[in-house]
């Protein structure tokens, strides 16, 4: 059975007119918030800066409206607020607001700036509120539309002998964009499991595969199938899929070659990290030492207690030290000196506790150990030793993550959760090492403002999920041979 060219034409030019549609529904959304804008600062901020620093050269209307559509497309990209289709419907709104209410203190504080006064800061504010009804409704209505005439990706899910309910789970709460509508077991054989794909594609039962966690030696000639036939694929990577996705390709001659270096992170970047570490720290160590001040107050008329908590953790190359953070949890909280992670809804936690882990407030003492340099802005979350070691014992490559200094946020805290498993986050934290920059550490850090106010980054772990994974000790063995499949 052959998978003809008519229908991969069909395919391509769906998989076209989407992505149309995508940045047209998009657009149309940026376009109206940047109207508003040019309203506004036609009829009101032009005439007030004119009238205050007499810029008459600045009747360039376009200009401002241009300045202003530039930085809102960029914060936009940035926290998510174009991708329509991909994030559910409430954090589509959620993004899309966070990056106006961005756009929208940057153009002020220029504004500001050239006028050399706060400028008129209540038209400046009514103009954010309506920008924001906008977005509410517009997104509301496209994200309808964009889901009726695309509906989910049907997927053809193909597996091993590991257990595939945390996988199908996932892709169970986001039934608006996959449903897996097929299941097919390695073991049918590649044969067989082409002729499944084909015949799958032809009834329109799926236009998409899903390759599960098999072994290398199953995936490789799948993955050279759906390639070569022009079938869309997803795979869920192995560990060493996330260490070469930042390897550096070099050329033999005419071979090409991939390099993973020794050291993760180079001289330059490593003084490059350091030096906006020390400054951003310093500067919001002062900025932020009001809100610290009342905490410290507040946890000590609740019950006496300390004010700080002190922990022991883990750095770079498994070296130990004491974080700091404002006491959440009762003085008694690990009274039986076992060590565990926060649960949700868990009794341990104070109500002042639940307020400032809400607002994460609580980890703002983590500054003194930037600058103690125990500590980088950007970098896996640490942890603690007891919990390292249980890792450790179902995953080894736990500790390819302490190859950079721990950090305050990273990319496992940006794009999971603090329930996301660990095995999830490990490889989240080595795509970071392996794909470091400068401007990726600088990016996170402003991407982390936007997850401080998003619900889902504070929750829990589930009760299953304590310390190193209960259902990962079942599966020690057979994680065991996933690494003998790997090599």
């Amino acid at each position: 059975m052959n998978f003809n060219t008519v229908e991969k034409r069909k395919l391509q030019k769906r998989e076209s007119f989407k992505r149309l549609i995508n940045i047209s529904l998009t657009a149309i959304c940026l376009g109206l918030e940047t109207g508003l804008f040019a309203y506004y600062w036609k009829f009101h901020f032009k005439l007030s800066l004119v009238e205050e620093l007499r810029f008459t050269w600045f009747k360039a209307n376009l200009l401002e409206t241009t300045i202003y559509g530039v930085v809102l497309f960029m914060m936009s990209s940035m926290y998510g607020g174009m991708r329509l289709g991909y994030l559910k419907n409430m954090e589509l709104i959620f993004s899309q607001v966070f990056a106006t209410v961005m756009a929208n203190v940057f153009i002020y504080g220029e504004l500001s700036v050239m006028a050399d006064q706060l400028f008129v800061p209540d038209i400046f504010l009514m103009m954010t509120m309506q920008q924001m009804l906008v977005v509410i409704i517009y997104i509301n209505v496209a994200n309808r539309f964009y889901r009726f005439i695309f509906p989910p990706r049907k997927l053809l899910l193909i597996h091993g002998d590991r257990a595939i309910d945390r996988t199908c789970g996932k892709f169970e709460s986001r039934k608006d964009k996959y449903v897996i509508t097929k299941k097919v077991h390695v073991r049918e054989g590649f044969e067989e499991l082409c002729a499944t794909i084909l015949k799958a594609y032809a009834d329109d039962e799926c236009n998409a595969v899903l390759i599960g966690d098999i072994s290398v030696e199953d995936r490789t000639p799948l993955i050279k199938f759906c390639y070569g036939h022009s079938i869309r694929f997803y795979l869920l990577p192995k560990i060493t899929d996330v260490i070469l996705m930042g390897a550096e390709e070099l050329h033999v001659f005419d071979s090409p070659m991939l390099l993973t270096r020794e050291y993760s992170l180079t001289v330059e970047q490593r003084f490059m990290k350091r030096f906006i570490d020390v400054v951003c720290a310093f500067l919001l160590l002062v900025a932020a030492s009001p809100f610290m001040l009342v905490t410290a107050i507040a946890i000590k008329l609740y019950d006496g207690g300390p004010v700080l908590y002190k922990q022991v953790r883990c750095t770079l190359d498994q070296r130990e030290f004491s974080i700091l953070k404002f006491r959440s949890m009762r003085t008694d909280a690990e009274k039986d000196g076992v060590a565990r992670l926060a649960s949700k809804h868990d009794s341990r936690i104070t109500p002042i506790g639940k307020v400032i882990r809400k607002c994460r407030i609580d980890e703002l003492p983590q500054l003194i150990n930037i600058l103690r340099g125990d500590m980088s802005f950007i970098g896996p979350r640490p942890e603690r030793p007891e919990i390292i070691a249980q890792y450790l014992e179902v995953m080894p490559e736990f500790s390819y993550r302490m190859k950079v200094k721990a950090g305050l946020a990273g990319f496992a805290q940006v794009y999971g959760k603090y329930n996301t498993t660990p095995y999830d986050k490990l490889k989240l934290d080595l795509t970071y090492i392996e794909n470091y920059s400068v401007l990726l550490d600088i990016k996170l850090m402003l991407l982390t403002l936007k997850i401080l106010f998003w619900p889902d980054s504070t929750e829990g772990i589930d009760s299953e999920q304590i310390t190193a994974l209960r259902e990962e000790k079942m599966r020690k063995e057979q994680m065991q041979q996933g690494r003998r499949d790997e090599e």
